[in-house]
């Protein structure tokens, strides 16, 4: 049996799901052999999964979204890194209740990106996801040597407002070791960087944005994109509108800019974390999230696990706080049933706070249906 299951954003990380799971199994089924992998998308949680596969954890001081000290960590193993942006610059780094749309920068994830490129790896899976940030990936680029200067030739504020006052974009500097190694944009979404589905648009109000704030990141990244493409040629309009360049607040269009190639996060961590092998020694899979939605069904770890699966063969159930997936879709997504703890414990408050045990109590429920 393989536990491929990402976190339950807010109760438990993907490991602690594996751990729930393999002991409510165990309850039921004393010997069953159980094996735990536990996922990630390529947003918060996918350098905990590296690790948890094998990866060494390596910790760096960089800038936070708001140019304060963190200690952020990437994984690393063999002639691969897995480079995880929310670690540098991931909501979760800002104050609580805290929120700075306008002047939080990527720039603690381009210098994420320089300490993978000094272990001397070949390539750097660049997960990106729950972002503080809407810079385009601007901070990202000048940690790497760009230069992004105003009229007076000097460096623009930092965030996605500091762009509206960009004149003239230098990319010279950039690191040249960036040209070596092979840097894989892991997301989960394919949004372009502006317009009605950009970054701002979609995912500026889950960051503090205002309807004025978005307006105004929209402006500043268009205006920024025209900059590049006066600095790079047509291919920087190009990047602006690939699948991608929105992701993280344009992070995506700062990495498709220096070579990167788009990958869906799943599909790719997938890879990195070796699912295929596990996958053929195992008869059933159990696969979740916090929440089955509409969302999962669009890139989220589960659905890309279990249509893994389903191309194998595999029978797939999942686990999840919440359910709002009906079974017509869960069948098409590959998904045999869900099991949510909301079946166990009605109370979403004492779900939320008691997940572990009561995915206990869920898991030994699958070990009946399935195991006795």
């Amino acid at each position: 049996m393989l536990v491929a299951a990402d976190k339950f954003k807010g109760s438990l990380t993907a490991v602690e799901v594996a751990e729930r799971v393999t002991a409510g199994l165990r309850r039921v089924a004393p010997h069953v052999e159980v094996e735990a992998l536990p996922v990630a998308d390529g947003g918060d949680g996918t350098v905990a999964a590296a690790v948890a596969a094998g990866f060494d954890r390596r910790e760096v001081r960089v800038a936070g979204p708001l140019g304060q000290e963190v200690t952020a960590a990437f994984a690393v193993r063999g002639d691969t890194a897995v480079v995880e942006m929310a670690e540098a610059s991931g909501l979760q780094r800002l104050p609580a209740g805290v929120f700075a749309p306008l002047t939080a920068s990527t720039y603690g994830s381009g210098e994420l990106l320089r300490a993978a490129l000094e272990e001397g790896v070949r390539t750097i899976v660049f997960g990106v996801g729950g972002s503080a940030t809407t810079d385009g990936g601007a901070g990202m680029l000048s940690a790497l040597g760009a230069r992004f200067l105003d009229a007076d030739g000097e460096p623009v504020a930092p965030g996605g407002g500091g762009l509206t006052a960009l004149a003239r974009a230098d990319l010279s500097g950039l690191d040249p070791r960036l040209a070596a190694v092979e840097l894989v944009l892991a997301s989960d979404v394919d949004n372009p960087l502006t317009g009605p589905k950009g970054a701002p648009a979609v995912y500026g109000p889950q960051k503090g944005a205002s309807p004025d704030d978005v307006a105004a990141l929209d402006a500043a990244l268009a205006h920024y994109a025209k900059v590049l493409e006066t600095a790079l040629g047509s291919k920087a309009a190009q990047y602006a509108a690939a699948p991608g360049a929105g992701a993280a607040g344009g992070i995506g269009y700062g990495a498709l800019l220096v070579g990167a190639r788009f990958r869906p996060g799943i599909e790719v961590m997938l890879d990195v974390l070796g699912f295929a092998p596990a996958l053929e020694r195992a008869e059933l899979v159990i696969t979740g999230e916090g929440s089955l939605d509409e969302q999962t069904l669009h890139g989220k770890a589960p659905a890309g696990v279990a249509a893994a699966a389903r191309a194998a063969g595999k029978e797939v159930v999942a686990v999840c706080g919440r359910l709002a997936l009906p079974p017509v879709e869960l069948g098409r997504a590959g998904i045999r049933r869900a099991y949510p703890l909301t079946d166990a414990e009605p109370d979403i408050a004492r779900c939320i706070a008691d997940a572990g045990p009561i995915l206990e109590r869920v898991a030994e429920r699958i070990g009946r249906d399935f195991l006795s």
